[in-house]
């Protein structure tokens, strides 16, 4: 007796077929374009050279539209799969690092800890981040934010920005982490996120990576531009800051958390300091953390937020900093403040809190005697003298 055939399963992407109309803007490895989709119209779409090569106006292009069919927040783009008559050539780069796992669109990269590499010695031997300050941020948006309070506080900083998997997995699609290549030491990309200055297999080996390879005196911890929430109390991808937490508490660093405080969000579970910041911080990171408030917030948010964190466990410190100055250094940012579809000021509650941990951790930054001794000598005061 013959069983019937299974049934087949269902699909999980929305699929179309298009053909290049337009090229747009670049950054990094991303290419915006326009493909052309019967019965749709034009879709704006969005390339990654390094994965399918380079369209051109007229090529037919393989689409991904499933997110930007049901209008999610980070859906914008139809993605590009493949240009099919005109492949890229194969690889020739080294390294046997496959992130993206097993999907469609698996890449190999060369990790900073494999053992081919010219940093796997330095990265075997490390055994801690020596004090180093790392700032943690449930959300994309704050990293701007961070790394202007650390660099308002100290010009002459190294920061790292150590990209998570919990949004999207390419840095390149990310236009901040673009425009602030030329302000951070480097960008580590760690478990499946590929695209980085830097790969790493854990976000352990990415941190020490940030500290060892890049010699950075800061790290700013966030997962890349997305979030994914569900409106339940752990079904978020934020969660995964207070595991950042651990993970810089593990290995000898100084955990920062950057609060996601608002005054503008309509939703009540984010009104004043976000659950996302209370759970994964007061729940999860059980290595303790330094929260970060900023002073200067109106007095009934202000309010609000000292009633938030009075319930933080007490491995946690909560720290009310002061802002002076941050306001003006956050309008001078070299890249769009926004988060949630609102920018600064709107939502300045959030980008002053994210401005706040970055300060807080540059005032963390360990001193190196020999550096006071040098500064000492050339300003003709050193000890003795």
């Amino acid at each position: 007796m013959t069983s019937a055939a299974p049934p087949a399963p269902a699909s999980r992407i929305r699929w179309r077929r298009g053909r290049v109309t337009a090229t747009g803007r670049s950054w990094r490895d991303a290419l915006e374009l326009t493909a052309e989709v019967a019965g749709e119209g034009e879709l704006r779409a969005l390339a990654y050279p390094s994965l399918v090569g380079v369209p051109e106006v007229g090529d037919d292009v393989l689409l991904n539209t499933t997110a930007l069919a049901q209008g999610l927040g980070t859906g914008g783009y139809a993605l590009v799969v493949a240009v099919p008559d005109r492949l890229p050539p194969d690889p020739e780069g080294p390294g046997h690092l496959v992130k993206a796992r097993y999907t469609p669109l698996q890449v190999m990269v060369q990790g900073v800890d494999e053992q081919e590499t010219e940093h796997h010695a330095t990265i075997a031997d490390a055994e801690d981040l020596g004090g180093m300050p790392v700032v943690v941020a449930d959300l994309h948006s704050a990293l701007p934010a961070v790394l202007i309070g650390m660099l308002a506080t100290d010009p002459d900083l190294k920061v790292a920005y150590v990209m998570t998997d919990g949004g999207a997995l390419p840095a390149a699609f990310s236009r901040t982490v673009g425009a602030l290549k030329s302000s951070l030491a480097g960008v580590v990309t760690v478990g499946q996120a590929y695209g980085g200055d830097l790969e790493a297999v854990t976000l352990h080996t990415g941190l020490l990576a940030a500290r060892h390879v890049l010699g950075a005196d800061l790290a700013i911890v966030t997962q890349g531009p997305g979030n994914l929430g569900t409106g339940t109390p752990w079904g978020f991808s934020g969660v995964a800051a207070g595991e950042a937490c651990n993970a810089v508490s593990v290995l000898g660093g100084v955990p920062v958390g950057a609060l996601r405080i608002s005054d503008a969000d309509p939703r009540p579970r984010h009104r004043g300091v976000s659950h996302h910041s209370l759970t994964a911080f007061g729940r999860v990171a059980l290595g303790g953390v330094t929260l970060v408030a900023p002073r200067g917030l109106s007095s009934e948010l202000g309010g609000q937020v000292d009633e938030d964190l009075a319930s933080q466990p007490e491995r946690n410190t909560v720290v009310w900093l002061d802002t002076d100055g941050l306001d003006t250094a956050l309008g001078l940012s070299p890249v769009p403040l926004s988060t949630m579809g609102r920018g600064y000021p709107e939502e300045r509650a959030y980008f002053l809190a994210a401005a706040a941990a970055g300060r807080y951790a540059a005032l963390q930054v360990p001193v190196d005697p020999e550096t006071v001794l040098a500064a000492a000598e050339t300003e003709g005061t050193a000890p003795g003298e």
